[in-house]
Formats: structure tokens, C-alpha cells, sequence
């Protein structure tokens, strides 16, 4: 019998890849129920998503915060932690950043003002992880539970707030009013045009590499540090970290802040870059597919990066795909729901197989 370990790439790597291309197979059949051209749609989805750099930028913008969500629900991952309220935690984050934005958007420079809006970004969507933290830390209470009654509880505050609170006099609509100009995200188009690169308007900013540096950051903590380490072992074994003498309660609170602070780093993207003021349900799900998006990219790092660009090139070529058959924009939904389908639920229905193969062509090559 061959002692040939399977080598990792082919659980990060081809797994990964295989699961997709069934889903997107799969997706072929929709199209064909749709009378549109599996292939021809394939197409229009690419050059929408990657063949301009109009595309590319609305890609990059949808992937930057795919990226702060996956992230957010990875670290939780990784101490054992669902947390599914990265939805609320995004919201209430948006709150801060939009509290600094309107506050002091007239009077601080910009050199100051975004470093403050990202530690109060980050403060308060660690602050709304906190308490169903500290109640599965203490109490016992079950994260999942927690963290989607704070989700709900985090839009019913922000409906009251923009109603009742924000909303400047003489209009009806449910939102702030408009951050001062200084306190704007730069444009990747504006940031590129001095060095002479002309780029197509897109909501693409700075915070882009913000979220890299989270990133990077994420992988440092994770695999560099003695809390990483105290991390991990209690979401491989409780038990034995316990043992070890770990404190299941402290990596518990340290997780779920870190993770509600990087959730809460969304709002940098999509408030300060884009909207440029508090509006409601800004978030759109986003929290909810940053699940999706740490469980296709196995909770690294790098994996997140790579299916945080897979989600936002079907946001993107979805978008292209309305505009160019008439379909209704949910077919998006539908494209991620099969994506989810097989790289989560399904994610191991092919790995049998395909580790065979590899034993298989690797007993070819020794003999």
C-alpha cells in the first residue's frame, strides 16, 4: 500500500476548483431553462467583470468587502465560533464611521480623519460583538443564537436612528446627510491618474488596501503569534486546550472582538468610499456571504482574498448579465447559492476521487 501523503495544494487548491467548476456546470442548466447560451453568458460575465477597468474596478470594490467579512468570519472560524453576525456588526460599524464622517468631516484633515474613522469603525463593530461574546464566554449561550438576535437588533437601532435621529429636516428618505468632501475616500481613479494611469470611473478607493493589509494582518496574528496559537488549539480541541491550560473564555473574547472590528472595517468601503453618508441596509448581505466566502477560502488568508474576487465577479458579471438579457438580477443569488452548495455542503463529494486519482498517477511515477 502506498504511504504517499495527499500534499495540501490539492485540498486548497484543486478540491476548491473542482467544487467550482460543478457549480458553474450546474449553472449552465439554469441557463439553458433561461434560453440563454451557457457559454455566451460565461462571456458577457468576464468582459463585464474583468475586460475594462470599469469592471474591474466595480469587481475589486464588491471584493474589498467580501474580503472584510470573509476575514471576520475566519477568525471566529478558527477558535471554533461560528459567528453569523458579521450583518450587524458591519451595520453598527458603519455607525461609527459615519459618526466621525459627520462630526468632524468639516474640521479634522484627512490625515487624521481616516485613521480615527477606522479605529472607531473598528471599536464599534467590535463593541456590538461583545456582549454575545462575553455571553458564550460566560454563560454559555450558543454564538449562532446570539449573534443573529444582535443582527436583528443592530437594524431595528439603525432604522430608529435614521428615522428618528439622522435624517435632516425636509426629506423622508431614511438617511443621513452627505459626509463633507474631505472626509471622502479617495478614488482608485483619482489616486492612479498622477502617475499616469487613466482608469474608467468605478466605486474602487483606498480602503481596498486597507483590506489587504487586514489580510496580511489576519495571517500574522493567526500563525505568528502566541494568541494565534491559543486560538487555533481551542478550535481544533477544546478539551485538550483546556488541558494545556488555555483559557477557553479569553480566546473566546479576543476572537469575537477581532472579528466584530473587521466586520466593522466594511463601512470604511461602502460609506466613506461610495455612499458617502449613512443610508439604510447599506450592508446588503454582505455579512451573511462573508460566510460563504471563509468557508470556499478554508479560512486563510489568502483563500479569503481569492473567493472574496470569485463573489465579486459574479456581483459584477451578474450585473452585466441583467443589464444584457433582461434576466432579473437574483440569478446572482442563485449563481452563489450553487457556489455555496459545493463548497460548502458539497465541498467533499469529490474528494475521494480525486485523491485516488493522485495516488493513482503518484504510483505511476514511482514505478
Amino acid at each position: 500500500m502506498s504511504q504517499t501523503r495527499i500534499p495540501a495544494w490539492i485540498t486548497v487548491g484543486v478540491l476548491p476548483a473542482v467544487n467550482i467548476l460543478m457549480a458553474f456546470a450546474v449553472s449552465a442548466i439554469l441557463f439553458y431553462y433561461l434560453d440563454i447560451s451557457p457559454l455566451e453568458a460565461a462571456k458577457i460575465m468576464w468582459e463585464g467583470a474583468f475586460s475594462n477597468s470599469e469592471g474591474i474596478g466595480f469587481t475589486l470594490y464588491y471584493a474589498t468587502g467580501f474580503i472584510f467579512t470573509g476575514l471576520a468570519v475566519a477568525i471566529a472560524f478558527h477558535a471554533g465560533l461560528f459567528n453569523i453576525g458579521g450583518e450587524g456588526q458591519a451595520y453598527i460599524g458603519g455607525l461609527g464611521v459615519g459618526l466621525v464622517c459627520l462630526l468632524l468631516g468639516d474640521t479634522l484633515p484627512f490625515a487624521l480623519l481616516l485613521p480615527l474613522a477606522i479605529v472607531v469603525g473598528g471599536v464599534f463593530g467590535a463593541a456590538w460583538a461583545f456582549i454575545p461574546a462575553w455571553l458564550q464566554a460566560k454563560r454559555g449561550s450558543h454564538i449562532v443564537i446570539t449573534t443573529i438576535m444582535f443582527n436583528f437588533i443592530a437594524s431595528a437601532l439603525m432604522a430608529y436612528l435614521l428615522v428618528d435621529v439622522f435624517k435632516p429636516a425636509g426629506t423622508m428618505a431614511p438617511e443621513s446627510r452627505v459626509f463633507a468632501e474631505a472626509a471622502w475616500l479617495p478614488k482608485m481613479a483619482d489616486l492612479l491618474a498622477p502617475l499616469g494611469l487613466e482608469l474608467s470611473p468605478s466605486p474602487l478607493n483606498l480602503s481596498f488596501f486597507w483590506a489587504l493589509i487586514c489580510a496580511l494582518l489576519v495571517w500574522l496574528f493567526i500563525w505568528r503569534t502566541r494568541w494565534g496559537y491559543e486560538l487555533r488549539s481551542v478550535g481544533a480541541n477544546h478539551s485538550a486546550s483546556a488541558y494545556a491550560g488555555i483559557r477557553y473564555s479569553r480566546v473566546v473574547m479576543v476572537a469575537m472582538l477581532i472579528s466584530g472590528m473587521l466586520a466593522g472595517f466594511f463601512a470604511l468601503n461602502v460609506l466613506q468610499g461610495e455612499l458617502h453618508q449613512i443610508k439604510l441596509n447599506f450592508v446588503e448581505g454582505f455579512g451573511f456571504t462573508g460566510i460563504a466566502v471563509a468557508l470556499m477560502g478554508r479560512n486563510h488568508p489568502i483563500g479569503v482574498i481569492l473567493a472574496s474576487l470569485l463573489f465579486g465577479f459574479l456581483y459584477q458579471g451578474g450585473a452585466e448579465l441583467s443589464f444584457e438579457f433582461g434576466v432579473d438580477r437574483n440569478i446572482v443569488v442563485v449563481l452563489q447559492g450553487l457556489v455555496i452548495l459545493f463548497s460548502g455542503a458539497l465541498e467533499h463529494m469529490f474528494r475521494p476521487r480525486i485523491e485516488a486519482l493522485y495516488l493513482l498517477l503518484a504510483r505511476k511515477g514511482e514505478a
